[in-house]
This record gives C-alpha cells, sequence and structure tokens, in this order.
C-alpha cells in the first residue's frame, strides 16, 4: 500500500492510494497516524488493502496532486537514524571536498553513523529557512529512508526485511560549515527544518526490488543527484543489523541511507543553497519533495 498525510487544519489524517485518488484511511475503518498504524501490527494491513480494493472513487478526497500533504510521520518519537558516505561515488566526492576529517578512509568498511533530531523534520512541500545569519554553506542530500515495523536488538541482517514497514524520501539538508567545524554531525543536520520528508510511505510488500525505489534530485530544474539503493555500500538490512547490535530498535524508527553523487559540496565551484533556491526529489513509487529554500 501507499500513504500519505493529508492536511486537515491544524491537524492531519492519514490517506491510502488508490491510483493517484486520496482515500481517508477512516474510511476504511482505521482513524489513526501512520505511527499507530505501525504499532498496531501487520494483520490491519491486511485488512485495510482490502478495504481499499473494494472503496469506490467517489470516496476518494482528491488527487494526490491536488490536497495539501504534511510530512508522514510529523513527530517522530525518536531521532532518525542516518548513515552517511553509504554510496561509494559520494564518498570519494567527500573526501576530496576537504570537508573530511584528515586521514579519512575514502572507503569505508563499517557504516558511517550519526542522527538527525526528530524536531527537524517538516513536510514534503514546505519552505526551509536559509538562516544566512548562522550558515552559509546550506546543502541537499536527497536519500531513501526505511520506516521500521519492528524494533529489537541483536537483529540479524537475515532477519531485518521482516522488520521494515516501508520507505519514504528525505532531503538531509546539512550546514556543510557548522558540519566541518566540529567533530559531530548532529547540530549541523539538525538546524529546523532540515529533513523534509515525503510524500508517499510504500509498505515494503509491494517493493519488488530496493532497484525500483531510484529517485532524483533538481535544484531549480537543474538535475543534481540520482540514487539507485541497490548500490548502497551498507543496505537496509547491513544498517538495520549494524544499528541493533547494542541498541535497541523500536517500531516507528527512521533509518535515512545516505547520499548520491551530486549534492553542492561536490561541484566545483561548490554551489550551495540560498533564498530563492527550490530542491526538488522524486521517485516514481515515493512522489516527490519540493523544497523552496526562503
Amino acid at each position: 500500500m501507499k500513504f500519505v498525510n493529508i492536511k486537515s487544519g491544524e491537524a492531519s489524517k492519514l490517506g491510502a492510494l488508490k491510483g493517484d485518488l486520496i482515500i481517508p484511511c477512516s474510511i476504511l475503518g482505521f482513524d489513526g497516524t501512520l505511527l499507530d498504524l505501525i504499532d498496531a501490527g501487520p494483520e490491519i494491513l491486511i485488512d485495510l488493502k482490502r478495504q481499499l480494493d473494494d472503496a469506490r472513487p467517489s470516496s476518494a478526497i482528491g488527487s494526490i496532486f491536488e490536497i495539501d500533504l504534511v510530512a508522514p510521520i510529523q513527530k517522530p518519537r525518536r531521532p532518525i537514524f542516518c548513515a552517511g558516505k553509504n554510496y561509494a561515488d559520494h564518498a570519494a566526492e567527500y573526501s576530496k571536498s576537504g570537508y573530511d576529517k584528515p586521514g579519512a578512509p575514502e572507503i569505508v568498511d563499517m557504516p558511517v553513523t550519526f542522527f538527525k533530531l526528530a524536531e527537524c523534520v517538516v513536510g514534503p512541500f514546505d519552505p526551509v529557512e536559509a538562516q544566512p545569519t548562522v550558515t552559509q554553506e546550506m546543502d541537499y542530500e536527497a536519500e531513501l529512508a526505511a520506516i521500521l515495523s519492528r524494533g529489537g536488538r541483536g537483529i540479524s541482517k537475515e532477519e531485518a526485511p521482516q522488520c521494515i514497514f516501508g520507505y519514504v524520501l528525505v532531503n538531509d539538508i546539512t550546514a556543510r560549515d557548522w558540519q566541518k567545524g566540529h567533530d559531530q554531525w548532529v547540530v549541523g543536520k539538525s538546524f529546523d527544518g532540515y529533513c523534509p520528508m515525503g510524500s508517499i510511505v510504500i509498505t515494503a510488500d509491494e517493493v519488488e526490488t530496493v532497484a525500483d525505489l531510484q529517485f532524483e534530485c533538481r535544484v531549480n530544474g537543474e538535475h543534481r543527484q540520482t540514487g539507485n539503493p541497490a548500490e548502497l555500500t551498507f543496505s537496509v538490512p547491513d544498517l538495520i543489523e549494524y544499528f541493533s547490535q547494542g541498541i535497541t530498535l523500536q517500531p516507528g524508527d527512521i533509518i535515512a541511507t545516505g547520499s548520491p553523487l551530486g549534492p553542492g559540496i561536490g561541484l566545483n565551484p561548490p554551489q550551495f543553497l540560498k533564498p530563492g533556491d527550490t530542491v526538488s526529489i522524486h521517485s516514481s513509487l515515493l512522489g516527490t519533495i519540493e523544497t523552496p529554500i526562503i
């Protein structure tokens, strides 16, 4: 199934996609958030899918192209787990950028990890402030993220696929000058609005292969990035196994898998975001994030 979060006044409501039409989940017999749906367990998805198959087009509130959407999970329960340097070509460009730590290996033998604060999540079409008095090196990073349906500690790579609820796009916006100036990345990755998320969550059972989740990123219409998750150095199951070695993962946790080649830091000269720019990330299965920089 595919889910979106519909803006409803000051609140939101969960919807399911039938083609391009949005059917409110309340009509299908479920009235709650995506996190509530995850908590309800896999059986509820079977019933929802059956109800969606039977739903008439007249029960839709409109097309995904005309309804205001918010982040699928507006308030994650915990910080977002993130992997860096997880595409080999981006790892190479980052190592040559002058922003990596001196002596850091270009090819890593274990995941490079950090967190983004949950509070920096915004919707797929929300504007994000440039904050030019705070950072002069605001950058974009288009990424695939996985949302967990099951948690646990010591999850093996083989068991990990059973823990994935679905997938969503995120933009791992980064203040590069803050990232470079600190030994940790959390602050420069977690400015207000620095995690646009959306627009569609697709459940894992609908994805034949992660290569089908390929995405592209454009800035002001100019192509900058293409990401094929099949080319990740550490796959989603790898990351679940890695994080869960000593941390008990929880249902609803979000794991961002890393950026492919082509963020502004890797261009010659670097091209950072400024007010008036628009970053667009698109996937045929996961919809679009379009972020105006103000």
